[in-house]
């Protein structure tokens, strides 16, 4: 029996509801240290074949991690695919109870799935963690200054001074994250990050967001890659209706910082400039043709992580 056991965990921030696939009723324990120390207790003497959780803003990391250093198979999902499959399969109603036990539903049917290994993948640690908090940061200050920028370009002279001191604290603050970043990846990352940035066009900013929010570069095939990052073309056909294909889903995050990885490749890479050129002339529009330059640098980083060797235009040119 327990070889077949499939376990699903609903995760808030104070509770994780665990649901089963070999009974009715559900339980409950804390998302917190001992609550969670107690879960990895009894769902390592049942022996689950796989436990599935959803990603739930952090709030899941811990728990999962946990699960996963005591050896059990662990995924954590998308949210939008966990209640596709619960309306699909006729949980229509939404509770945590309910979540949990549609979530070991579909543990079951992930752990069927052809493709396993890109579900039941190694978590990050607490460096990689600390990574992605600091480039995640980056992103927010970021975006605060855009803002902040825009807001100076129309404000009023009453309020334009205070507009200047807080874009001058937010540039501090960015340079202060940014020096941050470089001085980890250079302390745990250091020969990653130089293979990575031996491609003309690959800076710090694109090597922290890959090396923080894409740990499976260099681990999986350009088809499967291209699919987590959300830069494959999918098609969108219905009988005899051919729509056209475009690129969406996986991670944001990642997919954002590619987008900025190939505005520089085209500029400064003379390799990535001319295959832009080529797609743009062949009749690609712009936009498309940037998507495509993500694609190729994304596995031009993912071949140089691969092998272990850094940017040869002889190699990755053609």
């Amino acid at each position: 029996m327990s070889e077949h056991l499939f376990v699903g965990i609903d995760v808030s921030g104070d509770t994780l509801e665990i649901g089963f696939t070999d009974k009715e009723r559900t339980w409950q324990a804390k998302n917190r240290p001992e609550g969670i120390s107690g879960l990895v207790s009894q769902l390592v003497e049942l022996h689950p074949r796989l436990v599935v959780l959803e990603a739930t803003g952090g709030y899941e990391f811990d728990a999962a991690f946990a699960l996963q250093t005591a050896g059990l198979d662990v995924a954590v999902v998308n949210p939008r695919q966990a209640r596709d499959f619960a309306r699909a399969v006729g949980a229509l109603a939404k509770t945590d109870r309910i979540d949990a036990r549609a979530l070991a539903q579909f543990a079951r049917l992930v752990d069927q799935h052809p493709q396993r290994e890109r579900f039941v993948k190694t978590l990050a640690d607490e460096k990689q963690r600390n990574l992605q908090a600091m480039v995640a940061r980056r992103r927010q200050i970021l975006g605060i200054l855009i803002a902040e920028r825009q807001r100076s370009h129309v404000a009023h002279g009453a309020v334009l001074a205070g507009l200047q001191r807080s874009i001058g604290f937010w540039k501090q603050e960015l340079s202060s994250i940014e020096k941050g970043i470089a001085a980890h990846v250079a302390a745990h990352h250091a020969e990653q990050a130089a293979l990575l940035s031996s491609m003309r066009g690959i800076g710090e900013a694109t090597v922290g967001a890959l090396l923080g929010g894409l740990p499976e570069l260099g681990h999986l095939s350009r088809r499967g890659l291209a699919a987590l990052v959300g830069v494959a073309p999918l098609n969108r056909d219905s009988g005899i209706y051919r729509g056209q294909r475009s690129a969406w889903g996986g991670r944001a995050d990642v997919r954002k910082a590619m987008y900025m990885a190939a505005l520089a490749t085209v500029k400064h890479n003379p390799v990535i400039r001319a295959y832009y050129a080529k797609l743009v002339a062949g009749g690609k529009r712009k936009k498309v043709a940037l998507v495509a330059v993500m694609h190729k640098v994304l596995t031009i980083l993912n071949a140089i992580a691969k092998s272990g060797k850094p940017w040869d235009a002889s190699i990755h040119g053609t």
